[in-house]
Protein backbone atom coordinates (compact mmCIF):
# COMPACT_ATOMS: atom_id res chain seq x y z
CA UNK A 1 0.00 0.00 0.00
CA UNK A 2 0.95 3.73 -0.29
CA UNK A 3 2.79 4.99 2.53
CA UNK A 4 1.25 8.06 1.75
CA UNK A 5 -2.00 6.96 3.34
CA UNK A 6 -3.02 6.76 6.72
CA UNK A 7 -2.40 3.32 6.92
CA UNK A 8 1.04 2.04 6.70
CA UNK A 9 2.10 -1.76 5.96
CA UNK A 10 5.77 -1.42 6.11
CA UNK A 11 8.74 -4.45 5.75
CA UNK A 12 11.25 -4.45 7.76
CA UNK A 13 14.20 -7.23 8.40
CA UNK A 14 17.22 -9.74 7.78
CA UNK A 15 19.29 -12.50 9.52
CA UNK A 16 22.43 -13.70 10.20
CA UNK A 17 24.36 -10.12 10.64
CA UNK A 18 26.05 -7.86 13.34
CA UNK A 19 25.90 -4.09 12.71
CA UNK A 20 25.06 -1.37 10.35
CA UNK A 21 23.80 2.30 9.29
CA UNK A 22 22.07 5.14 7.12
CA UNK A 23 22.84 9.17 6.48
CA UNK A 24 19.52 11.96 6.37
CA UNK A 25 17.04 14.13 7.64
CA UNK A 26 13.67 15.41 8.52
CA UNK A 27 11.32 18.29 9.23
CA UNK A 28 8.75 17.94 12.24
CA UNK A 29 5.39 19.91 11.08
CA UNK A 30 3.64 21.02 14.36
CA UNK A 31 -0.38 21.77 14.43
CA UNK A 32 -2.97 22.24 17.51
CA UNK A 33 -3.67 18.96 17.85
CA UNK A 34 0.03 17.98 18.00
CA UNK A 35 1.66 17.14 21.32
CA UNK A 36 4.65 19.56 22.19
CA UNK A 37 7.60 18.83 21.32
CA UNK A 38 10.65 17.60 23.25
CA UNK A 39 13.32 15.43 23.00
CA UNK A 40 14.07 11.87 22.54
CA UNK A 41 16.77 9.54 23.41
CA UNK A 42 18.52 6.93 21.44
CA UNK A 43 18.44 3.87 21.67
CA UNK A 44 14.61 4.91 22.03
CA UNK A 45 14.28 1.01 23.54
CA UNK A 46 16.99 -0.58 25.14
CA UNK A 47 16.40 -3.97 24.91
CA UNK A 48 17.03 -6.79 22.43
CA UNK A 49 14.57 -5.94 19.30
CA UNK A 50 16.13 -6.46 16.27
CA UNK A 51 15.17 -6.78 12.50
CA UNK A 52 12.66 -4.09 12.76
CA UNK A 53 9.55 -4.30 10.33
CA UNK A 54 7.57 -0.91 11.69
CA UNK A 55 4.01 0.51 10.54
CA UNK A 56 1.51 2.74 11.25
CA UNK A 57 -2.41 1.95 11.14
CA UNK A 58 -4.52 5.54 11.81
CA UNK A 59 -2.70 7.17 15.03
CA UNK A 60 -0.78 3.86 16.22
CA UNK A 61 2.49 2.56 15.58
CA UNK A 62 3.83 -1.27 15.76
CA UNK A 63 7.01 -2.68 15.39
CA UNK A 64 8.01 -6.30 14.89
CA UNK A 65 11.20 -8.14 15.38
CA UNK A 66 13.36 -11.19 15.86
CA UNK A 67 13.63 -13.51 18.52
CA UNK A 68 15.33 -17.21 16.79
CA UNK A 69 14.96 -19.85 19.39
CA UNK A 70 12.59 -18.06 21.70
CA UNK A 71 8.67 -18.76 22.18
CA UNK A 72 6.32 -17.48 21.42
CA UNK A 73 8.25 -15.62 18.71
CA UNK A 74 7.93 -12.58 16.47
CA UNK A 75 6.52 -9.90 19.15
CA UNK A 76 4.78 -6.95 18.10
CA UNK A 77 5.30 -3.82 20.15
CA UNK A 78 3.00 -1.07 20.32
CA UNK A 79 3.70 2.93 20.54
CA UNK A 80 1.62 5.55 20.32
CA UNK A 81 4.44 8.43 19.42
CA UNK A 82 7.22 5.99 18.50
CA UNK A 83 9.82 6.63 21.30
CA UNK A 84 7.67 5.21 24.35
CA UNK A 85 6.92 1.08 23.18
CA UNK A 86 5.01 -1.85 25.11
CA UNK A 87 5.19 -5.22 23.60
CA UNK A 88 1.67 -6.34 22.68
CA UNK A 89 1.87 -9.51 21.66
CA UNK A 90 3.45 -11.96 19.66
CA UNK A 91 2.47 -12.85 15.70
CA UNK A 92 3.86 -16.64 15.98
CA UNK A 93 2.36 -18.21 19.30
CA UNK A 94 4.12 -21.40 19.15
CA UNK A 95 7.74 -22.64 16.56
CA UNK A 96 5.77 -25.56 15.23
CA UNK A 97 8.49 -25.98 12.97
CA UNK A 98 9.81 -29.32 13.78
CA UNK A 99 10.80 -31.36 17.32
CA UNK A 100 14.21 -29.10 17.51
CA UNK A 101 11.65 -26.33 18.46
CA UNK A 102 10.61 -28.09 21.50
CA UNK A 103 14.10 -29.27 22.66
CA UNK A 104 13.36 -33.12 21.39
CA UNK A 105 16.09 -35.13 20.21
CA UNK A 106 17.78 -31.26 18.79
CA UNK A 107 17.87 -27.93 19.30
CA UNK A 108 16.93 -25.06 17.74
CA UNK A 109 19.33 -22.34 18.61
CA UNK A 110 19.96 -19.68 16.41
CA UNK A 111 17.45 -21.00 13.81
CA UNK A 112 13.41 -20.13 14.18
CA UNK A 113 12.55 -16.33 13.89
CA UNK A 114 14.76 -14.49 11.48
CA UNK A 115 14.09 -11.05 9.66
CA UNK A 116 10.51 -11.09 9.04
CA UNK A 117 7.90 -8.68 8.03
CA UNK A 118 4.51 -6.89 9.28
CA UNK A 119 2.11 -5.66 7.70
CA UNK A 120 -1.87 -4.30 7.48
CA UNK A 121 -4.83 -4.95 4.99
CA UNK A 122 -6.89 -1.84 5.47
CA UNK A 123 -9.55 -3.96 2.56
CA UNK A 124 -10.14 -6.55 5.46
CA UNK A 125 -8.73 -4.67 8.98
CA UNK A 126 -6.13 -7.77 8.94
CA UNK A 127 -2.06 -7.65 9.97
CA UNK A 128 -0.25 -10.33 8.10
CA UNK A 129 3.35 -11.61 9.55
CA UNK A 130 5.45 -13.14 7.19
CA UNK A 131 8.72 -15.46 7.78
CA UNK A 132 10.72 -17.49 6.22
CA UNK A 133 11.70 -20.81 8.83
CA UNK A 134 15.01 -22.75 8.52
CA UNK A 135 15.44 -21.76 4.84
CA UNK A 136 12.65 -24.17 3.59
CA UNK A 137 9.61 -22.51 3.16
CA UNK A 138 7.97 -19.32 4.23
CA UNK A 139 4.51 -19.00 6.72
CA UNK A 140 2.06 -16.36 6.94
CA UNK A 141 0.25 -15.14 10.29
CA UNK A 142 -2.92 -13.17 10.34
CA UNK A 143 -4.85 -11.32 13.21
CA UNK A 144 -7.52 -8.91 13.27
CA UNK A 145 -5.74 -7.58 16.68
CA UNK A 146 -1.97 -7.48 16.95
CA UNK A 147 -2.66 -8.65 20.60
CA UNK A 148 -3.75 -11.91 19.15
CA UNK A 149 -4.80 -14.41 18.37
CA UNK A 150 -2.91 -14.88 15.46
CA UNK A 151 -3.52 -17.84 13.40
CA UNK A 152 -1.47 -19.59 10.19
CA UNK A 153 -3.20 -18.38 7.14
CA UNK A 154 -0.68 -20.56 5.20
CA UNK A 155 2.68 -22.38 3.93
CA UNK A 156 4.29 -20.96 0.69
CA UNK A 157 7.19 -23.52 -0.27
CA UNK A 158 9.56 -20.71 -1.40
CA UNK A 159 11.41 -19.52 1.30
CA UNK A 160 10.99 -15.62 1.05
CA UNK A 161 14.24 -14.98 2.70
CA UNK A 162 14.84 -11.59 5.13
CA UNK A 163 11.32 -10.85 3.47
CA UNK A 164 9.33 -7.49 3.15
CA UNK A 165 5.61 -7.73 2.78
CA UNK A 166 4.12 -4.82 0.58
CA UNK A 167 -0.03 -4.41 0.44
CA UNK A 168 -0.09 -2.31 -2.55
CA UNK A 169 -2.67 0.49 -3.03
CA UNK A 170 -4.50 -1.44 -5.55
CA UNK A 171 -4.83 -4.50 -2.70
CA UNK A 172 -2.25 -7.07 -4.05
CA UNK A 173 0.51 -8.18 -2.03
CA UNK A 174 3.74 -8.29 -3.06
CA UNK A 175 7.12 -9.95 -0.95
CA UNK A 176 10.99 -8.31 -1.62
CA UNK A 177 13.48 -11.12 -0.60
CA UNK A 178 16.69 -12.02 -0.69
CA UNK A 179 20.35 -12.12 -0.01
CA UNK A 180 22.31 -10.12 -2.51
CA UNK A 181 20.16 -11.42 -5.63
CA UNK A 182 17.09 -9.45 -4.61
CA UNK A 183 13.66 -11.23 -5.90
CA UNK A 184 9.79 -9.94 -5.72
CA UNK A 185 6.88 -12.17 -5.58
CA UNK A 186 3.18 -11.82 -5.88
CA UNK A 187 0.73 -13.21 -4.21
CA UNK A 188 -2.47 -14.82 -4.41
CA UNK A 189 -5.34 -12.11 -3.55
CA UNK A 190 -6.12 -14.30 -0.21
CA UNK A 191 -2.38 -14.44 0.38
CA UNK A 192 -2.32 -18.23 0.49
CA UNK A 193 -0.25 -18.98 -2.82
CA UNK A 194 2.76 -17.74 -4.68
CA UNK A 195 1.25 -16.02 -8.08
CA UNK A 196 4.73 -15.15 -9.57
CA UNK A 197 8.35 -14.16 -8.52
CA UNK A 198 10.94 -12.62 -10.38
CA UNK A 199 14.70 -11.68 -9.92
CA UNK A 200 14.36 -7.67 -10.11
CA UNK A 201 17.77 -6.06 -8.58
CA UNK A 202 21.47 -8.39 -8.40
CA UNK A 203 23.46 -6.26 -5.76
CA UNK A 204 27.20 -5.01 -7.45
CA UNK A 205 30.09 -6.85 -6.33
CA UNK A 206 31.57 -3.60 -5.32
CA UNK A 207 28.63 -3.32 -2.75
CA UNK A 208 28.75 -6.71 -1.43
CA UNK A 209 25.75 -8.01 0.23
CA UNK A 210 22.42 -6.56 0.80
CA UNK A 211 19.61 -8.13 2.62
CA UNK A 212 16.87 -7.51 5.18
CA UNK A 213 14.15 -6.18 2.54
CA UNK A 214 11.48 -3.72 3.50
CA UNK A 215 8.99 -2.97 0.59
CA UNK A 216 7.55 0.42 0.24
CA UNK A 217 4.90 2.62 -2.18
CA UNK A 218 5.38 5.76 -1.43
CA UNK A 219 4.18 8.58 -4.13
CA UNK A 220 3.45 6.05 -6.61
CA UNK A 221 7.39 4.56 -6.61
CA UNK A 222 8.25 1.36 -5.63
CA UNK A 223 11.21 1.23 -2.56
CA UNK A 224 13.73 -1.84 -1.80
CA UNK A 225 15.05 -0.85 1.42
CA UNK A 226 18.24 -2.87 1.68
CA UNK A 227 20.65 -3.58 4.73
CA UNK A 228 24.71 -4.00 3.23
CA UNK A 229 25.61 -6.14 7.14
CA UNK A 230 26.92 -4.73 9.21
CA UNK A 231 28.06 -1.58 7.86
CA UNK A 232 25.69 0.01 5.07
CA UNK A 233 22.04 0.78 4.41
CA UNK A 234 21.16 1.34 0.20
CA UNK A 235 17.28 1.80 -0.78
CA UNK A 236 16.46 0.40 -4.24
CA UNK A 237 13.74 2.50 -6.18
CA UNK A 238 11.48 1.57 -9.36
CA UNK A 239 8.84 4.18 -11.61
CA UNK A 240 7.54 1.06 -13.58
CA UNK A 241 6.30 -1.22 -11.06
CA UNK A 242 7.06 -3.52 -8.20
CA UNK A 243 8.95 -5.66 -10.95
CA UNK A 244 11.48 -3.11 -11.81
CA UNK A 245 13.83 -1.92 -13.26
CA UNK A 246 15.29 -0.56 -10.06
CA UNK A 247 18.32 1.76 -9.69
CA UNK A 248 20.32 1.57 -6.56
CA UNK A 249 21.42 4.72 -3.73
CA UNK A 250 23.51 4.21 -0.93
CA UNK A 251 21.40 5.39 1.91
CA UNK A 252 24.42 5.48 4.80
CA UNK A 253 27.65 3.30 4.90
CA UNK A 254 30.14 3.16 8.17
CA UNK A 255 27.55 5.78 10.09
CA UNK A 256 28.75 6.49 13.81
CA UNK A 257 25.84 5.23 16.12
CA UNK A 258 24.51 6.55 19.41
CA UNK A 259 25.29 3.81 21.31
CA UNK A 260 29.51 4.46 22.97
CA UNK A 261 30.47 1.34 22.07
CA UNK A 262 28.37 0.08 20.03
CA UNK A 263 28.14 -0.80 15.87
CA UNK A 264 26.21 1.04 13.00
CA UNK A 265 22.41 1.57 12.80
CA UNK A 266 20.47 -0.48 10.17
CA UNK A 267 18.49 -2.95 9.60
CA UNK A 268 15.21 -1.69 10.11
CA UNK A 269 12.01 -0.10 8.57
CA UNK A 270 10.56 3.64 7.14
CA UNK A 271 7.16 5.00 8.83
CA UNK A 272 5.57 8.46 8.10
CA UNK A 273 3.96 10.08 11.08
CA UNK A 274 0.24 12.03 10.87
CA UNK A 275 2.00 14.78 9.81
CA UNK A 276 3.94 14.12 7.18
CA UNK A 277 7.14 13.46 9.18
CA UNK A 278 9.11 10.72 8.10
CA UNK A 279 11.45 8.53 10.30
CA UNK A 280 13.68 5.48 9.99
CA UNK A 281 14.35 2.88 13.31
CA UNK A 282 17.11 0.62 13.18
CA UNK A 283 18.73 -1.47 15.18
CA UNK A 284 22.50 -0.63 17.08
CA UNK A 285 24.44 -3.88 17.29
CA UNK A 286 25.54 -3.40 21.17
CA UNK A 287 26.58 -6.63 22.62
CA UNK A 288 26.48 -8.30 25.24
CA UNK A 289 22.78 -6.92 25.48
CA UNK A 290 21.75 -7.58 21.84
CA UNK A 291 20.32 -5.18 18.98
CA UNK A 292 18.78 -2.22 20.14
CA UNK A 293 16.12 0.11 18.53
CA UNK A 294 17.14 3.42 17.59
CA UNK A 295 15.16 6.42 15.85
CA UNK A 296 16.03 9.13 12.94
CA UNK A 297 13.89 11.41 11.09
CA UNK A 298 14.34 11.52 7.29
CA UNK A 299 13.88 13.72 4.57
CA UNK A 300 13.53 13.24 0.92
CA UNK A 301 15.39 14.78 -1.84
CA UNK A 302 13.46 16.07 -5.07
CA UNK A 303 13.83 13.33 -7.21
CA UNK A 304 12.45 10.57 -3.98
CA UNK A 305 15.28 9.47 -2.27
CA UNK A 306 15.41 9.30 1.13
CA UNK A 307 17.85 11.14 3.90
CA UNK A 308 18.86 10.50 7.72
CA UNK A 309 19.01 13.68 9.53
CA UNK A 310 22.10 13.39 11.33
CA UNK A 311 23.99 15.43 13.97
CA UNK A 312 27.79 16.54 13.86
CA UNK A 313 27.89 13.49 11.00
CA UNK A 314 26.62 10.45 13.12
CA UNK A 315 23.37 9.46 13.80
CA UNK A 316 22.08 11.63 16.98
CA UNK A 317 21.51 10.59 20.75
CA UNK A 318 18.74 13.09 20.66
CA UNK A 319 16.44 14.33 18.63
CA UNK A 320 13.10 16.33 18.91
CA UNK A 321 10.69 14.10 19.58
CA UNK A 322 7.87 13.26 16.64
CA UNK A 323 5.11 15.79 16.41
CA UNK A 324 1.81 13.41 17.46
CA UNK A 325 -1.61 13.85 18.74
CA UNK A 326 -1.49 13.57 22.22
CA UNK A 327 -1.26 9.42 23.50
CA UNK A 328 -4.53 8.04 23.91
CA UNK A 329 -2.84 6.35 27.13
CA UNK A 330 0.54 5.48 28.58
CA UNK A 331 2.25 2.61 27.49
CA UNK A 332 2.94 -0.39 29.59
CA UNK A 333 6.39 -0.29 30.98
CA UNK A 334 8.74 -2.97 29.31
CA UNK A 335 10.18 -3.54 32.94
CA UNK A 336 8.71 -3.26 36.64
CA UNK A 337 7.53 -6.09 39.27
CA UNK A 338 5.50 -8.88 37.91
CA UNK A 339 3.59 -11.50 40.02
CA UNK A 340 2.39 -13.65 37.52
CA UNK A 341 -1.69 -12.83 38.04
CA UNK A 342 -4.10 -13.70 35.67
CA UNK A 343 -4.60 -17.11 33.55
CA UNK A 344 -1.37 -16.32 31.29
CA UNK A 345 2.10 -14.84 30.99
CA UNK A 346 2.34 -11.22 30.23
CA UNK A 347 3.79 -10.44 26.56
CA UNK A 348 7.61 -9.41 27.67
CA UNK A 349 7.91 -13.25 29.06
CA UNK A 350 9.50 -15.47 26.16
CA UNK A 351 10.52 -19.65 26.68
CA UNK A 352 13.94 -20.88 25.41
CA UNK A 353 12.02 -23.06 22.63
CA UNK A 354 8.90 -24.19 23.01
CA UNK A 355 7.75 -25.01 26.74
CA UNK A 356 6.05 -28.31 27.79
CA UNK A 357 2.85 -26.74 29.31
CA UNK A 358 1.87 -29.50 31.43
CA UNK A 359 4.71 -28.23 33.36
CA UNK A 360 3.74 -24.80 34.12
CA UNK A 361 1.25 -22.63 35.42
CA UNK A 362 0.95 -19.03 36.84
CA UNK A 363 -2.03 -17.56 39.08
CA UNK A 364 -0.80 -16.80 42.52
CA UNK A 365 2.95 -16.70 41.00
CA UNK A 366 4.90 -18.62 38.19
CA UNK A 367 4.40 -22.55 39.14
CA UNK A 368 7.80 -24.44 37.32
CA UNK A 369 7.80 -28.32 37.66
CA UNK A 370 10.58 -30.14 36.28
CA UNK A 371 10.10 -31.03 32.94
CA UNK A 372 13.68 -32.28 31.54
CA UNK A 373 16.17 -34.71 33.42
CA UNK A 374 19.58 -33.38 32.51
CA UNK A 375 22.65 -31.58 33.52
CA UNK A 376 22.22 -29.23 30.87
CA UNK A 377 20.84 -26.22 31.20
CA UNK A 378 20.62 -25.71 27.10
CA UNK A 379 18.45 -29.09 26.98
CA UNK A 380 16.20 -28.15 29.34
CA UNK A 381 12.69 -27.16 28.80
CA UNK A 382 10.51 -24.51 30.67
CA UNK A 383 13.45 -21.80 31.42
CA UNK A 384 11.28 -18.65 30.83
CA UNK A 385 13.38 -15.33 29.59
CA UNK A 386 13.22 -11.56 30.34
CA UNK A 387 15.09 -9.41 28.15
CA UNK A 388 17.59 -7.45 30.00
CA UNK A 389 17.52 -3.17 29.97
CA UNK A 390 20.14 -1.33 29.16
CA UNK A 391 22.62 0.24 30.37
CA UNK A 392 22.59 -1.57 33.17
CA UNK A 393 19.63 -3.58 34.98
CA UNK A 394 18.81 -5.74 38.27
CA UNK A 395 16.70 -9.10 38.09
CA UNK A 396 15.16 -10.18 41.58
CA UNK A 397 13.08 -13.53 42.04
CA UNK A 398 11.08 -14.56 44.96
CA UNK A 399 11.35 -18.15 45.26
CA UNK A 400 9.20 -20.56 47.07
CA UNK A 401 11.48 -24.22 47.11
CA UNK A 402 10.15 -26.36 49.55
CA UNK A 403 8.98 -27.77 47.24
CA UNK A 404 11.98 -29.17 45.31
CA UNK A 405 13.33 -32.86 44.95
CA UNK A 406 16.70 -33.87 45.56
CA UNK A 407 18.56 -33.58 42.12
CA UNK A 408 16.99 -30.62 41.37
CA UNK A 409 18.16 -27.24 40.06
CA UNK A 410 16.60 -24.03 40.11
CA UNK A 411 17.31 -20.67 39.84
CA UNK A 412 17.79 -17.15 38.09
CA UNK A 413 20.68 -16.74 34.84
CA UNK A 414 22.04 -14.80 32.45
CA UNK A 415 21.55 -16.52 29.49
CA UNK A 416 23.34 -16.95 26.62
CA UNK A 417 25.83 -19.29 24.86
CA UNK A 418 27.96 -18.35 27.46
CA UNK A 419 26.09 -18.12 30.88
CA UNK A 420 25.86 -18.11 34.38
CA UNK A 421 23.55 -18.62 37.09
CA UNK A 422 22.39 -18.03 40.91
CA UNK A 423 20.12 -20.64 42.23
CA UNK A 424 19.41 -23.83 44.80
CA UNK A 425 20.73 -27.28 44.34
CA UNK A 426 18.80 -29.97 46.54
CA UNK A 427 20.98 -32.95 47.19
CA UNK A 428 20.66 -35.67 49.81
CA UNK A 429 17.42 -33.95 51.62
CA UNK A 430 19.63 -30.34 52.30
CA UNK A 431 19.57 -27.25 49.80
CA UNK A 432 22.27 -25.24 49.19
CA UNK A 433 22.56 -21.49 46.82
CA UNK A 434 24.99 -22.02 44.45
CA UNK A 435 26.80 -19.70 42.05
CA UNK A 436 27.21 -21.86 38.76
CA UNK A 437 29.57 -20.62 35.65
CA UNK A 438 31.17 -22.29 32.77
CA UNK A 439 28.16 -23.30 30.78
CA UNK A 440 28.80 -22.50 26.98
CA UNK A 441 27.83 -23.63 23.68
CA UNK A 442 30.66 -23.66 20.77
CA UNK A 443 30.13 -21.84 17.16
CA UNK A 444 27.48 -25.20 15.94
CA UNK A 445 25.21 -24.03 19.06
CA UNK A 446 26.51 -27.53 21.06
CA UNK A 447 27.19 -27.49 24.42
CA UNK A 448 30.89 -27.36 25.41
CA UNK A 449 30.26 -26.62 29.02
CA UNK A 450 27.51 -27.47 31.19
CA UNK A 451 29.05 -25.83 34.22
CA UNK A 452 31.08 -25.57 37.59
CA UNK A 453 30.31 -24.84 40.93
CA UNK A 454 32.44 -21.89 42.26
CA UNK A 455 30.59 -20.45 45.06
CA UNK A 456 27.79 -21.90 47.69
CA UNK A 457 26.33 -21.33 50.75
CA UNK A 458 23.94 -23.21 53.09
CA UNK A 459 20.08 -22.59 53.31
CA UNK A 460 17.10 -22.89 55.38
CA UNK A 461 13.37 -22.96 55.04
CA UNK A 462 11.47 -22.45 51.93
CA UNK A 463 12.16 -18.79 50.47
CA UNK A 464 14.63 -17.45 49.30
CA UNK A 465 15.65 -14.43 46.96
CA UNK A 466 17.58 -13.88 44.13
CA UNK A 467 19.19 -11.71 42.39
CA UNK A 468 21.58 -10.63 39.02
CA UNK A 469 22.72 -7.78 37.73
CA UNK A 470 23.75 -6.93 34.29
CA UNK A 471 25.86 -4.27 32.35
CA UNK A 472 25.63 -4.50 29.07
CA UNK A 473 27.11 -1.27 27.52
CA UNK A 474 28.47 -2.31 24.22
CA UNK A 475 32.09 -2.31 23.60
CA UNK A 476 33.49 -4.95 25.57
CA UNK A 477 32.69 -7.84 27.81
CA UNK A 478 31.19 -6.56 31.24
CA UNK A 479 30.27 -8.20 34.39
CA UNK A 480 27.16 -9.87 35.62
CA UNK A 481 27.18 -10.16 39.19
CA UNK A 482 24.85 -12.54 41.54
CA UNK A 483 23.22 -12.56 45.21
CA UNK A 484 21.21 -13.70 46.94
CA UNK A 485 19.17 -12.75 50.57
CA UNK A 486 16.54 -14.80 53.17
CA UNK A 487 14.30 -11.92 53.87
CA UNK A 488 14.25 -9.81 50.90
CA UNK A 489 16.24 -7.18 52.30
CA UNK A 490 19.55 -7.61 52.74
CA UNK A 491 21.72 -9.18 50.09
CA UNK A 492 24.53 -11.04 49.84
CA UNK A 493 26.97 -11.48 47.27
CA UNK A 494 27.97 -15.26 45.84
CA UNK A 495 31.01 -15.92 43.58
CA UNK A 496 33.05 -13.56 41.31
CA UNK A 497 31.68 -11.56 38.40
CA UNK A 498 30.70 -13.34 35.43
CA UNK A 499 32.14 -12.27 32.33
CA UNK A 500 29.30 -11.51 29.50
CA UNK A 501 30.80 -11.84 26.25
CA UNK A 502 29.89 -9.42 23.44
CA UNK A 503 30.04 -11.44 20.33
CA UNK A 504 27.62 -11.27 17.73
CA UNK A 505 27.73 -14.57 16.65
CA UNK A 506 24.43 -15.70 18.36
CA UNK A 507 22.61 -12.94 17.39
CA UNK A 508 20.06 -12.68 20.41
CA UNK A 509 21.93 -10.94 23.32
CA UNK A 510 22.14 -11.86 27.10
CA UNK A 511 18.77 -12.70 29.09
CA UNK A 512 17.54 -12.94 32.33
CA UNK A 513 16.06 -16.89 32.50
CA UNK A 514 14.30 -18.46 35.18
CA UNK A 515 14.96 -22.03 35.48
CA UNK A 516 13.81 -25.36 37.03
CA UNK A 517 15.20 -28.89 36.09
CA UNK A 518 15.83 -32.15 37.41
CA UNK A 519 19.09 -34.16 36.88
CA UNK A 520 17.64 -37.30 38.64
CA UNK A 521 14.06 -37.60 37.97
CA UNK A 522 11.20 -35.39 37.53
CA UNK A 523 8.49 -33.99 39.95
CA UNK A 524 9.47 -31.74 42.21
CA UNK A 525 8.77 -27.61 41.61
CA UNK A 526 9.69 -24.44 42.09
CA UNK A 527 6.57 -21.51 42.75
CA UNK A 528 7.84 -17.56 41.66
CA UNK A 529 6.49 -15.17 43.58
CA UNK A 530 7.64 -12.27 42.04
CA UNK A 531 10.13 -10.92 39.63
CA UNK A 532 11.04 -7.40 39.27
CA UNK A 533 13.74 -6.06 36.53
CA UNK A 534 14.55 -2.14 37.99
CA UNK A 535 17.02 -0.09 36.87
CA UNK A 536 19.43 2.40 38.79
Amino acid sequence: MDLSWSHQPLTRRRTLAAATGLAGGAFLPHGPALAAATQYTNPVIWQDFADIDIMRVGDTYYASASTMHYSPGAPVLRSYDLVNWEIAGHAVPVLDFGAKYDLNGARGYVRGIWASSLAYRPSNRTFYWLGQIDFARTYLYTATAVEGPWSRLTTISTPYYDAGLLVDTDDTLYVAYGNTTISVAQLSPDGRNQVRTQEVFRTPSSVGTLEGARFYKINGQYYIFLTRPANGQYILKSSSGPFGPYTMRQVLLDLRGPIPGGGVPHQGGLVRTQSGAWYYMAFVDAYPGGRMPALAPVTWTADGWPVVQLVNGAWGTTYPSPAVPTPPRQVTPMTGVDTFDGTSLKPRWEWNHNPDNTKWSVGNGLTLRTATVTHDLYWARNTLTHRIQGPTSTATVQLDHSAMRDGDRAGLALLRDSSAWIGLKRDGGATRVVMVTGLTMDGNWNTTGTGTEIASAPVSGGRIWLRANADIRPGAPRPGTFSYSTDGITFTRLGPAFSMGNDWRFFMGYRFALFNHATQSLGGAVRVTRFEVSTP
